[in-house]
């Protein structure tokens, strides 16, 4: 499979068949699994074989999403989770124990923003928020106990482009872990691992799935890595179900094809919002007044299926903007073939402080777009009868 493109990957690494033959890979809904003997128990609970003991460890299912997964991000192993979150929570406290220090960009999804300031201050472990577009702040940021470097690329919501390559090769001068989220561009538009980075985060549930059915997660890493992660994930529970890692393990079959689609009129509804007289500001990492494009173009293939913009009059008319469209709905998901519209500052962020989102450039008057598949004339028409 290793010399294989990224379509034929996404498609053709498939679970071994059972004796009927399907075409399609069955689904296997079950908890557990019969062991050939009491021996062979033993030997499956000892490590000294491969094999299946139960499924919130792993199942058919499961292992055919991650190792399709780990294909595509050129990583050695992984683990599925239940959701998005129970990744990034899970690939950060695998790796950290009470007095170790991280050092995260500041420009994070909400629900991450909890577990760096509410959750691990619990159990002493301290983070240190730095701005994404400063890669020297990074630099500085490093104390003698940072076990960790944690980063979005492109964030949300703001769409901020960190430079992969600086951030690697900073981690690996200091012994740091680089563990990147890379939801936004999946693996179909950028591969953190080409650039050093050490655990690769995804929320499945996003554009992986691509039509908001199921929830799900994947933490990918090395070999030598994944043993923290299994030890974490299978005594803590956050397992991915059978029949969703079926559902994600085909909807990777037609990723590449989506995200083309997704990018190219996510680009048009950009050009066109950074036209119109009543928009104040836009951001697109391919627009060329995005301030990282040249960054973004080294890093991605194309520019993401997300754009974000203000109104002139911002917050005073978002609200009534948002509440005349008419085909795009409002909603906290992303990445659907529906075209999706948020407002991150009452919703996704609204739990951060007013202060805090000022400092990553949420304003109050910010719309994000996670653009669908529908006919992109379509949605101009509604975006634009909506913003009148």
């Amino acid at each position: 499979m290793e010399d294989y493109q990224f379509e034929s990957k996404a498609i053709r690494a498939q679970m071994e068949r059972t004796p009927y033959g399907e075409h399609s890979a069955p689904i296997f809904p079950t908890s557990g699994f019969v062991f050939d003997s009491a021996e062979h128990a033993r030997d499956l609970f000892a490590g000294e074989i491969d094999g299946n003991i139960y499924s919130r460890y792993s199942n058919p299912n499961t292992d055919e999403f991650i190792q399709k997964m780990c294909l595509l991000e050129k990583m050695e192993a992984g683990f599925p989770t239940a959701t998005g979150m129970a990744a990034m929570f899970g690939s950060i406290a695998a790796f950290v124990s009470s007095g170790d220090h991280i050092v995260a960009s500041r420009s994070v999804f909400g629900s991450t923003h909890q577990i760096f300031t509410q959750l691990l201050p619990r159990w002493g472990v301290t983070t240190t928020y730095v701005d994404i577009n400063d890669p020297e702040s990074w630099e500085a940021a490093i104390q003698p106990n940072t076990k960790m470097f944690f980063g979005e690329t492109p964030s949300n919501p703001g769409l901020d482009i960190m430079n992969l390559k600086h951030m690697g090769e900073l981690c690996k001068a200091n012994g740091v872990l680089m563990n990147i989220d890379n939801c936004f561009a999946t693996s179909y538009l950028q591969t953190p691992k080409d650039f050093g980075a050490d655990i690769v985060t995804h929320s499945a549930t996003k554009f992986i799935d691509g039509q908001g059915r199921v929830l799900g997660g994947a933490i990918l890493t090395s070999e030598e890595l994944i043993e923290k992660v299994m030890f974490l994930c299978r005594h803590t529970g956050p397992a991915l179900s059978p029949f969703h890692a079926w559902i994600l393990s085909k909807s990777l079959e037609t990723l590449h094809v989506r995200m083309e689609r997704h990018c190219e009129s996510a680009f048009a509804l950009a050009e066109y919002l950074n036209q119109h007289p009543k928009v104040g500001w836009v951001k697109y990492p391919f627009l060329e007044n995005h301030p990282m494009q040249v960054i973004a173009k080294e890093q991605m293939k194309y520019g993401g299926g997300l754009v974000t913009f203000e109104l002139k009059s911002g917050a005073d008319e978002v609200f009534t903007m948002l509440n005349k469209l008419k085909m795009l709905k409002i909603s906290a998901n992303l990445g659907d073939t529906r075209t999706i519209v948020t407002h991150p500052a009452s919703t996704t962020h609204s739990k951060l402080s007013p202060e805090e989102r000022a400092s990553v450039g949420i304003t109050d008057g910010l719309v994000r777009v996670s653009v669908g598949l529908e006919n992109i004339q379509d949605i101009i028409k509604d975006v634009e009868q909506a913003i009148g």
